[in-house]
């Protein structure tokens, strides 16, 4: 199983996640982080340092954020890819006017 960063974290990045993963599998682009399935260990390390609630478990993900699922795995493999977007430290938050921070 993995875990999968949802729409709270759409135009409202925080990257605090990040900086705790013990196999640096999240990718971000401008809008928001993304998680690679394949590199994620289940860990858990990172849902309690999301300050907007996005990163759950796959099993757990909302029913409206089901279709996130496939896109964390889409957008790091692209990312991934390419060779950007690699995130392995904490950075300046990015809090666009859809940052709907709790």
């Amino acid at each position: 199983m993995t875990h999968v960063v949802c729409e709270p974290c759409n135009d409202c990045k925080y990257t605090d996640c990040v900086a705790v993963c013990p196999v640096e599998c999240f990718y971000q682009d401008d809008m928001m982080l993304w998680i690679d399935p394949g590199d994620c260990i289940d860990c858990e390390a990172c849902v309690p340092e999301c300050p907007v609630e996005a990163i759950y478990a796959e099993a757990n993900v909302p029913a409206q954020w089901a279709h996130y699922t496939a896109l964390n795995a889409e957008r790091s493999a692209a990312l991934k890819a390419s060779g950007e977007g690699h995130i392995t430290e904490k950075q300046e938050p990015k809090e666009g006017p859809g940052c709907k921070k709790k």
